[in-house]
């Protein structure tokens, strides 16, 4: 992930000290999302920076997606079923289980897997998501050993899947990998990593957590993604804008397992209506948008790459410089403190917001950012992209001196 803004502490009225670094940060965040919400024209708008109310206007869609008049949920049942039946039917698995997160699937799904196959190493990219941002949950919490196939920042090979050092009982792969620019293999390379898994007498998991946008770059439909996993997990918030939640899909043996395990976990939660309606509700308004949203993140990365050319900057990349999902990555030759208050103040001042995510230092002199295409930036033109890149820019090199 993108490490955390860190702009310039600013002292505030009658403080007694320096602004410790958690109140800068959450000043900046305050900042930001207030300068977001105000904004007139952005590339998204997510679920976080929205107020409860506006949040709750998801579910006047429910209606169209699901009976209201039926019993609500109680330990699952009812819509969760429901919900766990038709996400099984996407991915062309036997059965399906609904998790509060995907953190608690993935354990559960993995060390189900380790009982069957009697090995609990994982193989996984040292940027995947349990590695970096779970405070090491496999080895703490599920008695799981993650070995770690590659830190290259990009996705394993099937040489190296292949050639890994040790025995393992399942492979996880993260598709797209987040971390290293939401990158996905050729749907070739794919196939070529899974097979090398099988001859190892593995195990494959996808962690699809963002697999809803991947069938554009592989061009295959979901389900023929999915069929080269024996399971696959997938998120409801990141995008398709629910409220939260994941189901863990495979064959109907590992899901009925997988449900004791959740309770074991906590997972198996008293009502989980609205979490659940505000998936159905993604999947039915979302998901068929998707592909557009691909699309036109290509559309949006190469007017950046102009603009930034045209604008005179010495150096600039956009990554993968075709996108391979709606979102990608944004790496500038300024530092992140300087980039942050440009996009700030563009925003607040224009009511054109670019970049709406913080900036990180991913090294001296650098800055880098992601950008997220929704629905929102289906309006934005190349020419539009282009001219709120020279306004960025020249806010940039004017705080900078260039």
């Amino acid at each position: 992930m993108i490490p955390g803004m860190s702009d310039t502490a600013e002292q505030g009225e009658g403080r007694t000290g320096p602004e410790s670094d958690d109140e800068r940060r959450a000043r900046q965040r305050e900042r930001r999302i207030g300068a977001h919400r105000s904004a007139r024209r952005v590339l998204a708008r997510s679920g976080h920076q929205r107020t409860l109310r506006e949040r709750l206007d998801l579910l006047e869609r429910a209606a169209d997606v699901y009976d209201l008049d039926e019993l609500s949920d109680l330990y699952g049942g009812g819509v969760v079923e429901a919900l766990e039946e038709k996400v099984a039917g996407l991915l062309g698995k036997e059965a399906a289980v609904f998790f509060p997160t995907g953190t608690m699937a993935q354990q559960v799904a993995l060390r189900c897997w380790a009982g069957r196959t009697g090995n609990p190493t994982v193989a996984l990219h040292a940027l995947a998501h349990p590695e970096v941002h779970e405070r090491n949950a496999f080895s703490q919490v599920s008695g799981l050993r993650p070995v770690r196939v590659t830190s290259e920042p990009r996705m394993p090979t099937a040489a190296e899947v292949r050639d890994l050092d040790e025995p393992f009982g399942a492979l996880m792969l993260e598709l797209p990998l987040r971390d290293a620019g939401h990158l996905l293999p050729s749907w070739e390379e794919l196939t070529e990593v899974v097979e090398a898994a099988r001859e190892r007498e593995a195990v494959v998991h996808f962690d699809g957590a963002r697999l809803w946008e991947a069938t554009v770059h592989l061009g295959r439909p979901l389900d023929e993604i999915a069929d080269l996993a024996d399971s696959v997990y997938v998120s409801f918030y990141k995008s398709l804008g629910g409220y939260g939640g994941a189901v863990l899909a495979g064959p109907r043996a590992l899901t009925e397992e997988a449900r004791a395990w959740r309770h074991r976990y906590g997972g198996t939660v008293y009502q989980q209506f609205p979490t659940v309606l505000s998936a159905l509700v993604g999947l039915e308004r979302e998901l068929p948008r998707l592909p557009d949203y691909v699309r036109h993140a290509r559309v949006v990365a190469a007017a950046l790459r102009e603009g930034f050319a045209a604008a005179g900057v010495p150096w600039a990349r956009v990554h993968p410089e075709v996108p391979h999902t709606n979102e990608f990555q944004v790496w500038l030759p300024y530092d992140a403190e300087t980039a942050t208050e440009a996009a700030v103040r563009q925003t607040e001042e224009t009511g054109t917001e670019l970049f709406g995510r913080p900036w990180g230092t991913p090294g001296p002199g650098l800055a880098v950012t992601e950008i997220s295409v929704r629905a929102e930036s289906l309006e934005w033109t190349p020419d539009d992209v282009k001219a709120a890149v020279t306004d960025f820019v020249a806010r940039v090199t004017g705080a900078d001196g260039l």
